[in-house]
């Protein structure tokens, strides 16, 4: 043989012979290096349409052509480099060198010695031979649609370092997994992935020290098996030459068993675990067998490695003993970018692409999974060609999907006999239909004919590549992708014409309400079915299909919805959060205002929480049309945090991206002017960006914005409140504030009190709980009070504001002009420092009506302070709040002598403070007096006992006025209620609710509750919970519920406590008697019980 220069060698025919050794996939990636490989600035880059559709041989002559002499050389060598293929550059350099001969005699050298390493592991070469020869072909025949795949690069880019690590320790526990589990959507790759590890173990490049064998078990093949033995389940890949299979189990720590597509299988696996067998010798039925190899049964020492989707997790679980699951979440955003860049050869087509697709959520995410990128990138390429608008497409999931099987009928040969009939279509889709409640996936001869489908009707739909055959199985046939399956089904519901029944009987599949009441979190497989069905809804989608399959659908299915819809809306427990994200995923899909707003007038509340960008998609959308809404409660989180420009793609493309946002959130925003009705927003937990504050107080500036109540709680003001502020002088329908939780600081009250000094601002109440307000603020709050001449009700609690703050806020309050009616300043850090202040303030002003001091440091000094300003005849206070100011006993003789003389204190709160038996017996001489006007007194947790509770009834007999008592959190016992209750069955006594939470009771009472609820005419309210009451006694106590004479409305008890026959029996109660409602709590937190500290 004549010697060559290593350039003649390599571009004569070197570089074909290094082409022809790299697989299917090495060769897409090759390509994929050339497409931006350069040499120099100046140099010429191979025109991607010419390498795109290249084959080996032409890829090498377009190198030569473009890169002469040396240069594709040295652009293979690089390419080789990037793709780590070491063992491909390091022959071709020395095949270059002339040191061809003295390689190929090491790789026989290494050849000897792998087949003495085989010979010790057990002589297992030629299954190895055989293994590398079967999944090679399988993983060269990748179709999808009929097209030849070239999306997998992406999955085999980063599956091998997966695989690499699947067997590896887990972090924190150092063991090996025995059982991993592979879940993904349908088509993401889980399939490929577990081929390229059969490839590669084979290969010797995988796992080598870890399995001596490992065996692939298909879904689709094990279907059609019946009886047999394990050890002959695997002998179909077994070369004869190897020996008897069985000598290899003997070690079955070495061996991995892969079960591809647990789906797929159609066992139940519902046996139990002690009729299951372990010998693997034995014939069992095949599902007998999986089910003894997933539960560890037999070969419990072996590993195993199971792929599924995830639809099929909650049956996979069970089976499985210290599993280890790995979820392939597919393409990045990144990933998905260059894959459309790299589909289309024009790149201004895949810029048009990429921007409709970034702007459609949720097919953009649907293009995580490769093969749904190229079904997606394929359809639109086929619409740009015949000059159709990508973005109406590209609108819904429906609508692709639409144009997607439209396209495949119009694919077909001019040749091909026609359309299939209307009654083909049907059974189809009948098939399809309980394929995707079974969560069937698969369809075998016998499933075809039990839907009526004979071979030629399956061979029209194989034409249209709606169905494919599978080419490694027999007598298989699938949807070429679950989607499209999904989309059939969703057709079932709506062809015109009714079902026959099928199986003898209606199936539940075929009631379409049971597809209305399903959920994405109990029943994720019928999720995209469901969104399906609502995009057919849309009329225009119905004529394009009924137009390409010359059918007839109807749209009697709205009425059906919109029924379902009414009954969901008029529930008396309003929908989670989940639920109504749900519906307006499906309402979306239809893009049928008419229908929507329909849909939508049930609901006049909505809580919505939005993380993601598809949230506030779909949320910007229904909400336009929910023209009855009256409370809207959103929490944003997670969108206006992006920082787009951190990709790696052009700016441009992402600023496009971005924009979007704000046009949803300003469609979102619009509902404050143009619903009518919307009284109440609620914004809570939510981070906004300085743009979004600003589309939200631009809305709430429109003179056609009506709502009242704005609750920005726990929520991010970038604008230091400037914007609210503004928007408070503006909308003069605004009335009540409230600001909780928020990053507001000294400096947004700065910017409020301005607000609220200006004419035009109409605000009544104004909440600032845990703002992170101190003494710095106070005197522009005490300015504000004086200027404002509407603001009524002003919470401060929870802010350390101090002694100083309160001096402060005084002397606004105590100014004529002063106009404020509530106000809270629980744990404000206060001490009695500041209550000879407040003292003055409850002389001295004319207005202030309802005042809470809860949870400061006031000790028995500052209740003196407030107990003198109570005796003043010019006080009119209504409502005081004492909850765990830490005083004393010492204090009820002040207060005694105060609540004789004042006329106007109506609500008094001594909660939480050590006033023991004498110091609530010093008070009941003034409650039993006739001139006390106190009408609810709050004592819980006041350290009392039996021993008061006489006093307490007396208290009870002889002030008409008394309707509320708390007791609730003290030791009364059953002795001490047993006076309470006699007290509530004289006809002199007044109490409408009283409060025994955690009194030490027990059944005893029981009998003397019974006698009370029976005689009592008034009592509406009595709370029970965390007592010890005996299911026997609350059954006898059921029969007095059950009564007319009982006007008990609520109920206080924890059900939970209870065992299932008497939940039950009081459910029983609550049904037959309907003013009753039994719950564990009884705290309403109205206004009108006391509590409107509690609800600012």
């Amino acid at each position: 043989m004549t010697h060559l220069s290593s350039s003649s060698f390599f571009s004569d025919f070197g570089l074909l012979l290094y082409l022809e050794e790299l697989n299917k996939e090495e060769l897409i990636r090759f390509k994929s290096f050339l497409k931006n490989e350069t040499l120099e600035p100046r140099s010429c880059r191979i025109p991607w349409s010419e390498v795109k559709k290249a084959k080996r041989k032409d890829l090498a002559d377009l190198m030569s052509k473009y890169y002469p002499g040396e240069q594709a050389w040295e652009v293979a060598l690089s390419i080789f480099g990037k793709m780590n293929l070491k063992d491909l550059c390091q022959r071709a350099k020395a095949e270059i060198n002339g040191t061809a001969q003295t390689m190929r005699t090491e790789d026989t050298e290494a050849r000897e010695v792998q087949g003495d390493q085989e010979a010790v592991l057990g002589d297992g070469a030629e299954y190895r031979i055989q293994i590398r020869e079967k999944f090679r072909n399988m993983l060269d025949k990748n179709h999808l649609l009929g097209k030849s795949g070239d999306f997998c690069h992406e999955i085999a880019q980063e599956g091998r370092e997966l695989l690499e690590r699947l067997f590896g320790e887990e972090v924190g526990t150092e063991e090996q997994p025995q059982t991993v589990v592979l879940q993904g959507a349908a088509g993401i790759g889980k399939t490929t992935l577990v081929r390229m590890m059969m490839l590669d173990w084979a290969q010797g490049n995988l796992y080598q020290q870890k399995f001596t064998y490992v065996f692939y078990l298909n879904a689709r093949e094990i279907n059609q098996l019946r009886e047999r033995s394990f050890v002959q389940l695997l002998s179909k890949d077994w070369p004869s030459t190897e020996g008897p299979i069985e000598r290899i189990m003997s070690q079955p720590s070495r061996l991995l068993f892969i079960i591809d597509s647990f789906d797929e299988l159609n066992f139940a696996f519902e046996e139990p675990e002690f009729v299951l067998c372990a010998d693997w010798t034995q014939v069992h039925p095949v599902s007998f067998l999986m089910s003894s190899l997933l539960r560890k049964v037999m070969l419990p020492e072996s590993s195993l490695l199971v792929t599924t989707k995830l639809t099929a997790w909650r049956k996979l679980k069970p089976l499985l003993k210290n599993r280890h699951s790995i979820q392939l979440l597919g393409m990045s955003e990144d990933a998905r970018q260059e894959y459309i860049y790299q589909f289309f050869e024009d790149q201004s087509w895949a810029l048009q692409v990429f921007s409709c697709l970034r702007n459609s959520v949720m097919l953009f995410n649907m293009c995580k999974v490769p093969a749904v990128c190229w079904v997606v990138c394929n359809c639109l390429e086929q619409q740009m060609e015949k000059g159709a608008d990508i973005t109406l497409t590209c609108k819904t999931t429906t609508s692709l999907f639409a144009c997607c099987i439209s396209s495949l009928l119009t694919q077909v040969d001019r040749s091909f006999p026609g359309l299939p009939s209307q009654t083909q279509l049907r059974s189809l889709c009948h098939l399809a239909a309980k394929g995707v409640w079974t969560m069937t996936y698969v369809f075998y001869k016998e499933n075809l004919r039990r839907h009526g489908l004979v071979k030629s009707d399956v061979s029209i739909f194989l034409d249209t590549n709606i169905l494919q055959k599978d080419t490694e199985y027999e007598n298989c046939y699938v949807f070429t992708h679950l989607h499209i399956q999904e989309f059939f089904a969703a057709m079932f519901y709506v062809l015109e014409g009714n079902w026959d029944a099928r199986d003898d009987s209606l199936q539940s599949f075929e009631n379409l309400e049971l597809v209305l009441e399903s959920s994405s979190y109990k029943d994720p497989h019928l999720s995209q079915m469901k969104c399906f069905l609502f995009g057919l809804l849309n009329e225009d989608r119905m004529k394009q299909l009924e137009e390409t399959f010359n059918c007839t659908m109807s749209l009697e299915v709205k009425w059906t919805i919109l029924q379902w819809m009414e009954t969901l809306g008029s529930s008396e427990q309003l929908p989670s959060h989940l639920v109504f994200l749900e519906l307006f995923f499906h309402l979306y899909e239809t893009q049928d205002e008419v229908f929507v707003s329909q849909a939508m007038r049930y609901f006049q509340k909505v809580v919505i929480n939005i993380c993601e960008e598809i949230h506030l998609l779909l949320s910007s959308f229904c909400l336009k049309h929910c023209q009855c809404l009256r409370t809207m409660k959103l929490m944003v989180t997670g969108v206006f945090e992006k920082k787009m420009l951190n990709s790696s793609f052009p700016p441009e493309t992402w600023q496009r991206a971005g924009s979007h946002i704000f046009h949803w959130w300003q469609d979102l925003c619009s509902v404050l002017h143009t619903n009518k009705h919307l009284r109440e927003v609620i914004l809570c937990h939510s981070n906004l960006d300085e743009l979004a504050m600003k589309i939200f107080n631009l809305e709430l500036r429109h003179p056609n914005c009506k709502l009242q109540k704005l609750r920005l709680r726990f929520t991010s003001f970038p604008d230091l409140c400037q914007g609210i502020s503004g928007s408070l002088t503006h909308n003069q329908n605004l009335i009540h504030l409230d600001l909780k939780g928020s990053d507001i600081g000294d400096d947004g009250v700065k910017s409020l009190c301005e607000a609220l000094k200006h004419p035009d601002c109409k605000l009544q109440s104004l909440s600032l709980e845990s703002c992170d307000l101190t003494t710095v603020c106070c005197l522009n709050i005490s300015k504000a009070l004086v200027r404002s001449q509407s603001l009524l009700s002003l919470n401060l609690s929870t802010n350390n504001l101090l002694d100083d703050g309160v001096k402060l806020l005084c002397e606004g309050l105590m100014h004529p002009k002063c106009n404020l009616e509530k106000l809270s300043l629980e744990s404000c850090g206060l001490t009695v420092a500041c209550c000879e202040d407040l003292s003055l303030v409850l002389i001295s002003n004319k207005r202030l009506t309802h005042l809470c001091l809860a949870d400061n440091m006031l000790g028995d000094g500052g209740v003196k302070f407030m107990s003198e300003a109570l005796k003043h005849p010019q006080c009119i206070l209504q409502s005081l709040v004492l909850r765990r100011c830490h005083f004393t006993s010492l204090s009820s003789e002040s207060l005694s002598a105060s609540l004789l003389h004042n006329k106007s204190l109506m609500h008094l709160d001594l909660g939480s403070n050590c006033l023991q038996d004498d110091g609530v017996k010093l008070l009941c001489d003034a409650f039993r007096h006739p001139s006390c006007s106190l009408q609810d007194l709050e004592l819980m947790g006041c350290v009392l006992t039996s021993a008061c509770c006489l006093d307490l009834a007396s208290a009870i007999l002889n002030n008409p006025n008394l309707q509320s008592l708390d007791l609730g959190n003290n030791d009364l016992q059953d002795d001490g209620v047993k006076f309470l209750f006699e007290a509530l069955r004289h006809p002199n006594c007044n109490i409408q609710r009283l409060g025994l939470e955690h009194c030490g009771l027990t059944s005893l009472c029981c009998q003397d509750l019974s006698s009370t609820l029976s005689s009592n005419q008034g009592l509406i309210k009595i709370s029970l919970t965390l007592n010890t009451l005996q299911c026997e006694e609350i059954m006898k106590l059921s029969e007095v519920l059950r009564s007319t004479e009982c006007k008990l409305q609520v109920l206080g008890l924890c059900k939970e406590a209870l065992d299932e026959e008497t939940q039950k029996l009081l459910e029983a109660v609550a049904s037959s008697n309907l003013r009753l409602a039994v719950k564990q709590d009884c705290n309403d937190h109205e206004e009108e019980d006391g509590s409107w500290w509690r609800c600012f």
